[in-house]
């Protein structure tokens, strides 16, 4: 019998002199279970070793490769410590141990706790097993999520960045002190919103004058910092300044908990109302005084207009310059909405300055869509597309059949394996004989495996096309002949429009739409 041993630290482990040495922990979990294996008289197929991450990580490289293998019946036994070191969800006990391994033919073995598929009398108690796991994971996650609540409410800082203009205190953990250096152009830019510049116009003046905007900051003080996915990424923006001026960190206030985790099985973040936010007064020393914060947010307040749901923010958040990147903010003149790349306002040959009326913007788009649609449905060409899915499902079908005789016919050849196996152990054939037939065997089981696997695969791109044909067919019967979009219609149908530089001597500005089908 084959056997993959899997181990898995999950700790920090202090132990190691170099980050590519294995820890003590895995080391003597690798001992047990290949003493175990000289015990059992098992062959070891590969060791698989995941130090370092939870078991609630499900994507630990070790551990995926082991499935892998595990799918192409690569060997026969799982063998772990416990069953906590291959999993700690319940979801995956089911799934793999309960579920995928008895199919794949593979047994699953953890030494402490007694698990083994191969007796099937202890299945709840592997349940149980998982279940508690489970139970560990939440109380872990709650417990952590309890202590860092603490901490917020208490006013400690516990981010993995401190804010522009701040420093993490060396000598007090979840403490701030000011960055002098930053702070000196944080004091500035309210002093210029003040005084009456705006933001766009604030951002050009430092950009103008070399200053590196915050995340390249922090990089060339090798500082830690978020990497960022904008081109332009050495420039201050419109938005950096817009969020500066309503950051209360800099009147001495700790805020903290805007986002939150969609639940402990996953790393998502969501955002959260203001009204759960953990706001501390008085945790640091202020870079900006409040009269001149006070000042700052009742022009805020005086400058801010309602949103508005009509063709101002039809194409909000949608439309990027060709050129940069940046998303095009919306403009007005003479009652008359534009969309315009403002990346060009906050640094000199920063971008060529992309340019479009949403009228024209939005006829454009109706036009593209109405001519897809016509183009789409078109009589001959839709009884084509349905001659087409025909076949695919024929071939679908016809794959399937050849995969499912594969299938079976493996199974057999395993079936065989395992009694020419028996057969030697008890000495009816000799270990030559036995050498000879199985590698036969195995040389036909493994040919059938890449069928089965080409066919899984191929079988998956046709069902993939089928789906893309008719989902594409139905959204655009659901918009024909529109004459005017809605917000509604371009949230569904639109990822994002690039739009490019005026050709010169023409009206014409190019654009390309990139479609959510």
């Amino acid at each position: 019998m084959k056997v993959a041993i899997y181990c898995r630290l999950s700790e920090e482990d202090k132990n190691k002199q170099f980050e590519t040495d294995d820890s003590n922990s895995i080391q003597n979990q690798k001992a047990m279970l290949l003493q175990y294996c000289m015990e059992h008289k098992w062959e070891v197929y590969n060791i698989y070793s995941d130090d370092d991450y939870t078991g609630a990580d499900r994507k630990r490289p070790e551990f995926n490769r082991l499935l892998k293998d595990a799918e192409r019946h690569k060997f026969d036994i799982v063998l772990c410590k416990n069953q906590s070191r291959f999993t700690r969800e319940l979801e995956l006990v089911e799934k793999y141990i309960h579920g995928l391994f008895p199919l794949w033919g593979i047994r699953f073995v953890s030494v402490v706790d007694n698990a083994d598929t191969a007796n099937k009398g202890n299945k709840k108690s592997r349940q149980i097993n998982g279940l508690v796991n489970e139970w560990y994971l939440e109380d872990m996650s709650e417990n952590i999520r309890s202590v860092l609540t603490n901490r917020r409410q208490n006013g400690f800082h516990i981010g993995a960045f401190a804010l522009y203009g701040y420093k993490k205190d060396p000598d007090q953990k979840g403490h701030l002190i000011i960055d002098e250096e930053a702070a000196a152009v944080v004091r500035e830019v309210f002093t210029l919103f003040s005084q009456g510049y705006g933001k766009t116009a604030i951002a050009r003046m430092l950009n103008d004058r070399g200053i590196p905007n915050p995340t390249e900051y922090k990089r060339l003080h090798g500082l830690r910092y978020q990497q960022p996915k904008m081109k332009n990424s050495k420039l201050w923006k419109y938005f950096a300044i817009s969020d500066m001026l309503i950051n209360e960190i800099y009147i001495g206030n700790m805020v903290q908990g805007r986002y939150g985790s969609v639940s402990y099985k996953t790393k998502q973040n969501k955002p959260r109302p203001k009204s759960e936010w953990y706001i501390v007064e008085g945790t640091h020393e202020p870079i900006i005084d409040r009269a001149l914060w006070d000042k700052v947010q009742m022009m805020i307040a005086q400058r801010a207009k309602p949103f508005s749901v009509g063709t101002i923010g039809l194409f909000a958040k949608k439309v990027r310059c060709a050129n940069c990147g940046y998303i095009m903010r919306s403009s007005k003149n003479k009652e008359k909405h534009y969309l315009q790349c403002s990346n060009r306002h906050v640094s000199k040959d920063s971008c060529i300055g992309s340019f479009i009326s949403v009228d024209k913007l939005e006829q454009m788009v109706i036009n593209e869509l109405n001519r897809l649609s016509n183009e789409y449905l078109n009589k001959e060409e839709l009884e084509r597309n349905i001659e087409f899915h025909g076949d695919l499902k024929a071939q679908r079908n016809s794959i399937l059949s050849n995969v499912t005789t594969y299938e079976k016919r493996s199974a057999e050849l395993s079936k065989y394996i395992r009694e020419l196996y028996m057969d030697k152990v008890k000495g009816v054939i000799s270990d030559s004989d036995y050498a000879e037939m199985s590698k036969d065997f195995s040389y036909d089981r493994d040919r059938l495996e890449h069928l089965i696997n080409d066919g899984q695969k191929r079988i998956l791109e046709i069902e993939k096309k089928m789906k893309i044909s008719e989902d594409h067919r139905e959204l655009i019967e659901s918009y024909t002949n529109l004459k005017h979009l809605n917000r509604e219609i371009v949230d569904i149908l639109i990822d994002y429009i690039s739009v490019g530089k005026r050709i010169p001597g023409t009206r014409d500005i190019p654009i390309e739409i990139h479609w959510n089908f």
